[in-house]
């Protein structure tokens, strides 16, 4: 049996928290510790300011999930292989962002936060991320208070949800496509979902 219309909308409603969650801590890295000084005077760290939990795990992996979502509810003129079709392109747009997302937020753990010992610097940069393994080395970051166990949780929590975001736009691209090349001689009827 092939894969269903069904199975691609609650991969849709899976993506929907996903992405408020990256947005959400995108948001909370723009403000470390709730306070707005930082990102006023520059002092963030660069990557954060690329806006992969936004963007790419956040505001971009909304168009794959309603795509998903609404997928076979439109009463238009499309056929059903056309409709997939649209929901593999739509599973490629989440996997750019999800893996932009995660490329990000990487870069941004390796290099560690921007702050301030003496002046502002990156004093972890160009360890390779060993600092995540010192963590008696952290207090040489004064401003902003815990910033490093702030930037830590916040991009570990895009990172998983960037490799969710990845996997499920992975399952839908296979999904669309074995419904696009498959669904002509595996359904002779039509969906409906009766609630």
């Amino acid at each position: 049996m092939c894969c269903s219309v069904g199975f691609a909308r609650s991969l849709g409603l899976a993506l929907l928290p996903l992405a408020l969650c990256c947005i959400l801590a995108n948001l909370l890295l723009l403000f470390p510790m709730g306070e707005t000084t930082y990102i006023q005077n520059n002092q963030l760290a660069s990557y954060i300011l690329y806006f992969g939990g936004l963007g790419g795990g956040g505001l971009l992996m909304l168009v794959p999930a309603v795509v998903f979502i609404t997928l076979g509810k439109c009463n238009c003129c499309w056929n059903d292989s056309l409709m997939m079709c649209g929901s593999v392109l739509a599973a490629i747009i989440g996997l750019v962002g999800s893996g932009y997302c995660f490329l990000i937020s990487g870069l941004a753990l390796f290099q560690g936060p921007q702050c301030f010992n003496n002046r502002w610097s990156y004093p972890f940069e160009g360890q390779g991320g060993r600092y995540l393994l010192q963590p008696e080395t952290w207090s040489q970051c004064l401003q902003p208070v815990h910033i490093i166990e702030w930037n830590v949780t916040l991009l570990c929590i895009l990172l998983g949800s960037a490799v969710l975001e990845f996997i499920i736009c992975l399952l839908q691209l296979g999904n669309g496509l074995i419904n696009a090349v498959c669904r002509p001689c595996c359904y002779k009827q039509e969906y409906s979902l009766n609630a």
